[in-house]
């Protein structure tokens, strides 16, 4: 088949899986992932039912490419905020931890069952070991400008950091995750000479 073919059915095919994507994240908005059907999806998404089965063999098919393409773009973004330009280590880990707690918040929205249904995976595993990672570059950096704590290996602190701020999922205003993002990083700032362990 000619290239400007197989591009085209293949831009074809992306449509529809980000139209039955995009229909699912609204009904899962709306009336939470738990009443997300196929048969809702597909008029949600303007298809037919046989066209979707051709693309997810059930529901739970779908709203797991739905939630790999949320954590995808999660971590896009904790990326992005991690190497944007300017400031010190320390102020891009607050960005960071910032976002991660607003994304904790707002994951808590849509309720226990779900979430524990959805959070499983060997995508999940890779991106939380790529957010540690990363949490813990980070670390690494602030340490080297002095601006965190150097009696902690900064493996242990990204764990601890990741931890703290998933504790956003039980807090219920914007106030009390930045209170929570405060508290985490002033656990990390380097205390006075002698007083480590």
């Amino acid at each position: 088949m000619p290239k400007l073919w197989n591009d085209t059915i293949e831009e074809h095919r992306r449509a529809v899986r980000d139209a039955v994507l995009d229909a699912t994240a609204a009904l899962a908005a709306e009336h939470g992932p738990r009443a997300v059907t196929m048969s809702r999806i597909a008029t949600e998404s303007g298809i037919g039912r046989a066209t979707l089965y051709k693309y997810f063999p059930d529901v739970d098919a779908v709203l797991t490419a739905w939630h790999e393409r949320q954590v995808t773009a999660h971590l896009r973004l904790l990326t992005e905020l991690r190497h944007r330009p300017g400031g010190t280590a320390a102020d891009r880990l607050a960005a960071v931890l910032d976002a991660y707690a607003g994304i904790q918040r707002r994951r808590a929205a849509h309720g226990a069952e779900p979430s524990a249904l959805l959070h499983r995976g060997e995508h999940v595993d890779h991106a939380h070991r790529h957010l540690t990672a990363l949490v813990r570059d980070l670390l690494t950096e602030a340490v080297a400008e002095g601006d965190v704590r150097s009696d902690v290996p900064p493996a242990e602190l990204a764990a601890y950091c990741l931890h703290a701020t998933e504790a956003a999922a039980d807090v219920h205003s914007q106030a009390a995750v930045r209170r929570l993002v405060t508290v985490t990083l002033d656990a990390l700032r380097p205390g006075p000479p002698g007083d480590s362990p």
